[in-house]
């Protein structure tokens, strides 16, 4: 495969990926953000383990945390100009994928305990994202569940070139390290956020889930022809 990208006419994000990346958008916050009422009068666990307190506080890996957040909107765009099939794959795959999120703040509320900050600048950087972020939802970790996504379906693709399915999953690696070198998560959120994205995945092949995006653009299609008939 070439070393340039192919060269791809038309509008930076397809029609018929509207619906999918809109309706990913609004089941993350609402999983992230709107799970948290729900448990804040409940106990929350940490679920660390011997391991994690040997694992140095590194504030400069907060890099790659915040890389994360451009990570996610270019690996959904470049996954639905791809084509439809990738687009439906990833999308329906993220929606199941955070339904199992969902269930796991219910069932097991957890939070992690953070470190005093010192007065440096990796530390500042690092209280930013404490500030905006609170302590809590971190089993498993979309953090690495969408960086993770983002790689697997990057790494699928045929109209990029190699090196941005690898860069994509060296970042994904380097986003799932920081998580617990900044201390927002422990190490068994990791796997867990990587788990809940491969069986997202295969739950959503498995039940043909991107058939009601099929569905919801065929309805479309339908509508836009028979308009123009009406007086």
């Amino acid at each position: 495969m070439g070393g340039v990208m192919k060269k791809t006419r038309g509008p930076l994000v397809p029609r018929y990926a509207y619906a999918p990346l809109a309706a990913a958008a609004i089941l993350n916050l609402a999983v992230f953000y709107g799970t948290r009422p729900l448990t804040a009068g409940r106990t929350h666990y940490e679920l660390a383990i011997a391991l994690d307190g040997r694992i140095p506080f590194w504030p400069v890996f907060v890099v790659f945390y915040v890389l994360a957040f451009l990570q996610w909107p270019v690996g959904y765009i470049m996954a639905a100009r791809e084509n439809r099939a990738l687009c439906y794959d990833m999308v329906s795959g993220d929606i199941i994928a955070k339904l199992l999120c969902m269930a796991c703040f219910l069932a097991l509320p957890t939070a992690i305990t953070r470190p005093a900050l010192g007065g440096g600048f990796w530390d500042r950087l690092v209280g930013i994202i404490y500030f905006f972020d609170s302590p809590d939802n971190c089993f498993p970790s979309i953090h690495c569940l969408e960086s993770w996504l983002c790689a697997r379906m990057a790494l699928k693709g045929t109209r990029t070139p190699r090196w941005y399915g690898a860069g994509m999953m060296a970042l994904a690696l380097l986003v799932c390290a920081s998580t617990v070198l900044i201390r927002q998560h422990v190490l068994l959120d990791i796997p867990a956020g990587i788990l809940a994205a491969e069986l997202g995945l295969w739950i959503a092949r498995r039940v043909r889930l991107g058939r009601i995006f099929v569905r919801l653009e065929g309805r479309g299609h339908n509508h836009m022809e028979q308009a123009p008939r009406r007086r």
